[in-house]
């Protein structure tokens, strides 16, 4: 498109159609010419979102460089949490940590092993996604990462022992939505390492100097691929010795 990227009419835009459960295709917005660009009409959309949860999600552009966005709604499962269902809402299982200690921005890479030291808990996830953008992160990634990356809510589940970050891969995991099995299989990151997404973002120099402070919880990928729900009811994860359920539900 040729109409001027403005990131307050783009973050509006996508504020309204989140909160219609609508999708509108690429070619409606303009489009952010860089990642500046598309952080700054995420945080716009944050704000209008009302976020405030200090829970985040990393994954790479298709150019390899590491981004994140905001996980909204937030809820933790020993609550009771209820996540608002919509067409298209597709569901992964995944591994959150809490830094325990500040990762600053500097000159020097960190190993994967820093990484690790700074993380003081490990939990499994569950996130929900769908995007306002129909075709999602894969005819502009930068709309994608306006849109906080598809995310639609979040659901904390149950502490994991630390090691976890390193054994996950092929842990039997299975997932009952509605009473039915949407996925029975090992555990399975895309990139094998739960932790690859971290390691990059802790090393992009670019990232702002307030992110991956103590506190922060990051979630870090999918072990179960992304599978659509095609109706409202209960989630069940069991993750070898480790259970999560939560319900969506119409909002």
């Amino acid at each position: 498109m040729t109409e001027t990227f403005d990131p307050r009419t783009v973050a509006a835009g996508l504020h309204s159609l989140r909160q219609a459960g609508r999708q509108e295709a690429t070619d409606t917005f303009a489009l952010p010419a860089d990642l500046d660009q598309a952080m700054e009409a995420q945080d716009l959309l944050a704000a209008a979102d009302g976020i405030s949860s200090n829970a985040w999600k990393v994954t790479v552009s298709p150019q390899g460089q590491a981004v994140t966005g905001p996980l909204h709604p937030y809820a933790e499962a020993v609550s009771g949490a209820d996540i608002p269902w919509y067409p298209g809402l597709k569901f992964e299982t995944e591994i959150a940590v809490r830094l325990g200690s500040d990762l600053p921005v500097r000159t020097g890479a960190y190993s994967r092993t820093e990484v690790v030291e700074a993380i003081a808990a490990v939990y499994l996830g569950a996130e929900l996604l769908v995007s306002a953008v129909r075709e999602s992160g894969s005819v502009s990634f930068l709309l994608f990462v306006a849109d906080r990356l598809g995310n639609s809510g979040y659901v904390l589940g149950p502490k994991l022992e630390k090691s976890v970050v390193d054994t996950v891969g092929g842990t039997p995991l299975k997932v009952t939505h509605a009473g039915r099995t949407i996925y029975d299989g090992p555990a399975q990151h895309p990139k094998g390492d739960v932790l690859t997404w971290l390691v990059d973002y802790a090393n992009d120099g670019l990232r702002p100097e307030t992110s991956l402070k103590a506190g922060a919880l990051i979630t870090t990928g999918t072990l179960s691929g992304a599978i659509e729900l095609t109706e409202p009811g209960e989630i069940d994860i069991e993750l070898g010795n480790s259970r999560l359920s939560f319900s969506v539900s119409k909002g």
